[in-house]
């Protein structure tokens, strides 16, 4: 599950706790303009003296540097932990134990089912015009090719919409996507939806340029979705570099050849664990704010940011109040 996927219930947590509070008052619009800037500014100015002993135990006192080096001493210990794996089983234990170990209270697990799927073997090379080793790393969720891979020719394209206006040329070809980057936000739907998108005008397989603002030759997997009554088709992102010279290839008339093969596996939900630390409130002990990250990676690299980061923030967050009193 993504970090954003995650946060939407954190505030769906936080605004279930919240709204027992508003039974029976007005929420009309004049009533919410009551409390003026001035006032907000002096209730967050009440709060100095705690802000001040947060920052200063987190920046220079024995809170300094913690949080990374706990999360150095995990990324080096389990590495990655891609969902439904022993790594990521691993990482559930080894968190369990030092949420305990620091102190937190009501350190428990909750059983939940999470997807297992394994990436397998992957190769690319193009055909033609030249033989040329294509790096390639397949989309999660991905299926495989036929075991003795797929052989097509490309057809290049920059959006959705050129993809549609050219439905019947990309019939039993392998679809490359080189999208320009604007954001994150708005590019990664070609990640997401390329492959489907791709599948419904009859694309044998599609390829994605990585969705990235800069690239040293790198490919950058990700999740993406497969539709029902949609034909499912392997699906994988290539490089910045590869995709721009296809593209360049494609629009002097140049054909393209490329040989595909991928082994993705897709095993039923394995089970696994949410890991929970709390403290618990002293003046509303029933009201819940959550903070979360996610401890899952994708299996190519240690997750140290995507999410380790959120995880060991998270963590620290309780550490720092708890130090504090």
């Amino acid at each position: 599950i993504c970090g954003t996927e995650k946060m939407k219930y954190g505030f769906l947590i936080v605004f279930m706790n919240l709204l027992p509070q508003c039974a029976g008052k007005s929420l009309r619009r004049r009533d919410s303009f009551q409390k003026t800037f001035e006032d907000t500014k002096h209730e967050i100015a009440g709060y100095t003296d705690i802000a001040k002993a947060i920052i200063d135990l987190a920046v220079h006192g024995k809170a300094q540097n913690r949080s990374y080096e706990r999360l150095a001493v995990f990324t080096d210990t389990i590495g990655p932990r891609l969902s439904g794996s022993r790594s990521l089983d691993a990482a559930i234990k080894y968190m369990f134990s030092a949420l305990q170990e620091d102190g937190l209270e009501n350190v428990h697990l909750e059983p939940v089912k999470v997807p297992h799927w394994e990436r397998g073997e992957e190769f690319a090379m193009m055909l033609e015009p030249r033989n040329h080793i294509v790096a390639v790393l397949g989309l999660g969720g991905s299926v495989a090719t036929p075991p003795e891979g797929i052989t097509a020719e490309v057809i290049v394209v920059s959006s959705f919409d050129e993809l549609h206006r050219r439905a019947q040329e990309a019939k039993g070809k392998i679809v490359v996507y080189n999208e320009p980057f604007v954001s994150y936000g708005e590019t990664v739907r070609y990640r997401s939806e390329g492959a489907v998108e791709a599948a419904k005008v009859g694309a044998v397989a599609s390829l994605i340029r990585s969705i990235a603002s800069f690239s040293i030759y790198s490919t950058h997997t990700g999740m993406q979705n497969y539709q029902p009554g949609v034909p499912q088709i392997p699906t994988a992102c290539i490089t910045v570099e590869d995709a721009e010279m296809m593209s360049r290839m494609s629009l002097r008339g140049t054909k393209i050849v490329v040989h595909l093969k991928m082994g993705a596996k897709t095993y039923p939900d394995s089970s696994s664990f949410n890991t929970v630390a709390e403290i618990v409130g002293s003046k509303y002990p029933e009201q819940i704010v959550l903070v979360s990250g996610h401890l899952d990676s994708w299996d190519v690299g240690q997750g140290a940011m995507d999410d380790g980061g959120g995880v060991f923030i998270s963590w620290e967050a309780l550490s720092l109040l708890k130090d504090l009193g």
